[in-house]
């Protein structure tokens, strides 16, 4: 009898678990499809955007050069397109569900055929809040696993937290951020119809899981925020040292166009590529000197001669916590 009980219990909490587990499923599958309700009635985004050939199928749109608000609706970020004869690739998100809505309607009146996959440069806002639309569209989303230690950071949730604040209504309580279904350890080939697409990873530089697309066929190179143009770059905690060696690498291997992260596409690559390493070479020079000599932040930062970036956009905005960053970087590093 006692035997029996114990089966009929068992079977009993076995039931229950399933039952817990399926309200658990249903409850995950229930908030998905309210949080993309939401995203289907949210505000459209009204802010200029262009398709603007790079290369033969090959597109990109272009942000502002400015920081993120909700005037400017967060689109201060750019991302690619290439359109294949077996469906369309993505590089990059955009900074809201709206502007990726905004991006999606644009490819649809380029060409039919489905969004196959959206290559994600790097974990930042700018660039991933928009994976929720492109997710809903069908999209396979692509990203390096260095992001694993982004998505599960109190960085991710605290700048998701502000920026529903900062860029209201674009980013509200609806946003949610959305995990790759492809995570890549290396340099990975994605084949798209008669298209090669190369996917390879560049960082730790700006992040720890930057990529960089590659179409070998036209010499077209995504950069991500690896490259900053027509903008000081923002440096964040980014490892600087294996920033320039990035760069020099990518110097080296004279592509014919370059699309950054942020700004215009140059077909004079080598020049745009030396102004972000030189930049990052000189705050690393002034900074890590101060740091070895154990001289003040501020005094440091009050004597270092900034004229030859003065000029170039976002400086004011950017240059300062960029020089603290690298000065509490080079003083862990010794200086060196």
């Amino acid at each position: 009898m006692m035997q029996r009980n114990s089966a009929a219990c068992a079977r009993l909490a076995r039931l229950w678990r399933g039952w817990w587990s399926l309200q658990a499923l249903l409850l995950g599958a229930v908030l998905t499809l309210t949080a993309d309700a939401a995203l289907a009635q949210a505000e459209r985004a009204t802010v200029p955007m262009s398709l603007q050939p790079v290369a033969e199928g090959i597109y990109f749109v272009q942000g502002e050069a400015a920081m993120a608000s909700a005037l400017n609706q967060g689109f201060v970020s750019n991302a690619g397109v290439v359109v294949t004869d077996a469906g369309v690739l993505v590089i990059d998100a955009l900074g809201t569900p709206a502007l990726a809505q905004s991006l999606i309607e644009a490819i649809g009146r380029l060409t039919p055929l489905p969004i196959r996959h959206v290559v994600v440069t790097h974990y930042h806002a700018d660039h991933i809040y928009g994976l929720q639309a492109f997710k809903a569209a069908g999209a396979r989303i692509v990203a390096h696993v260095g992001a694993r230690e982004y998505l599960a950071s109190d960085t991710a949730r605290l700048r998701l937290r502000a920026s529903r604040e900062e860029l209201f209504p674009w980013v509200d309580e609806s946003i949610r951020l959305v995990e790759p279904d492809l995570w890549i350890e290396r340099d990975t080939e994605l084949t798209l119809g008669s298209t090669v697409v190369q996917v390879r990873h560049v960082g730790p530089a700006h992040t720890s899981e930057d990529l960089a697309v590659v179409l070998p066929a036209s010499g077209v190179v995504f950069a991500g925020d690896l490259v900053f143009r027509g903008r000081v770059p923002f440096v964040g905690q980014a490892d600087s040292r294996r920033w320039i060696e990035s760069l020099e690498k990518l110097i080296e291997a004279r592509p014919r166009v370059v699309v950054p992260g942020h700004g215009p596409a140059t077909t004079n690559p080598t020049r745009d590529l030396e102004l972000t390493r030189d930049y990052l070479r000189y705050l690393r020079d002034t900074m890590g000197r101060a740091a070895r000599e154990l001289e003040p932040f501020d005094e440091a930062y009050a004597r270092t001669d900034w004229s030859r970036f003065e000029a170039v956009p976002l400086f004011k905005q950017a240059n300062r916590m960029n020089a603290y960053n690298t000065y509490l970087l080079m003083e862990g590093q010794g200086g060196k």
